[in-house]
């Protein structure tokens, strides 16, 4: 069993067990039909990944690897917020007029601030202090504006990094104010384990630790019977994550930049419902 799927069924396994639901209470998701989109949480969950050991992705079902880079691309590289360049259309419900996310997410990333030794926006930042500062307790990025929230089709769930080197070693601690478990659990965690060995690569240090800080972890009503079944599926050993050696650029990365290899998995989990 991969040390995800261990993760994964022990939290939801606390949560439907140990869970605190929101029924009776107004909320704001809700389904397609317009019915209130309930939910069983736990708070203040926290899951430690060792990404010297392995790759923390999820086998008991199928994860589509493409995508997840393709998004954190699209977030961390490219800083954008507008869902014609992004590959996958999951963002798509959420755009507005003008095919835009809002001032959320990418965009975010992308503004500039004034340093002494310049300006630059949060991932250039980080970026710039990895090389020149490792040393630094102020390594980090934090994109849950409260000037702009309300022009965010979005709040960020998964809002804040905050990267430590140790050594010849790059940790990170990513927190998150709100998480659906059976959609974006498994989403998450990969795409942060994933910027933790990029980051750690263009730097010239090595991946440690991911510290995955989760407040609200929770399994909306109608996603109960898919987790329960979820949770008896079948695990395989966690796959081997390879990077291309040879780029030093952070922005070199590409699609062709990323592959996992022996990756066995269960069967995709399809038709999921969304809460809007």
């Amino acid at each position: 069993m991969s040390r995800a799927d261990q993760i994964f069924k022990e939290n939801c396994r606390e949560i439907l067990n140990h869970g605190v639901s929101d029924e009776g209470m107004e909320v704001r998701p809700h389904w397609q039909d317009g019915s209130p989109a309930h939910t069983i949480k736990k708070f203040g969950l926290v899951n430690r990944y060792d990404l010297t050991k392995e790759f923390p992705i999820q086998t008991i079902r199928k994860i589509n690897f493409k995508a997840l880079y393709d998004e954190l691309l699209w977030i961390w590289q490219k800083k954008s917020n507008k869902v014609k360049d992004l590959g996958s259309k999951i963002w798509d419900q959420w755009a507005d007029e003008k095919g835009t996310i809002g001032k959320a997410y990418g965009y975010q990333l992308g503004l500039k601030h004034k340093y002494p030794e310049g300006e630059m926006d949060q991932v250039d930042r980080v970026l710039f202090n990895l090389k020149n500062n490792p040393a630094s307790r102020r390594i980090l990025t934090n994109i849950f504006n409260f000037e702009d929230l309300h022009e965010m089709a979005l709040y960020p769930c998964a809002y804040s990094m905050t990267f430590n080197v140790s050594g010849d070693t790059l940790n990170a601690i990513l927190n998150q104010r709100s998480q659906d478990m059976l959609v974006a659990n498994s989403w998450n965690v990969s795409q942060y384990a994933l910027l933790v060995h990029m980051f750690a690569q263009v730097s010239g240090l090595k991946a440690g630790e991911l510290v995955h800080v989760i407040a609200d972890a929770h399994i909306y009503d109608r996603h109960i019977p898919i987790v329960e079944k979820l949770l008896d599926q079948e695990d395989f050993p966690a796959p081997k994550l390879v990077i291309d050696e040879s780029i030093t650029d952070f922005y070199a990365f590409d699609a062709d930049s990323f592959r996992l290899e022996g990756y066995e998995h269960g069967p995709n989990v399809k038709g999921i419902p969304v809460a809007e």
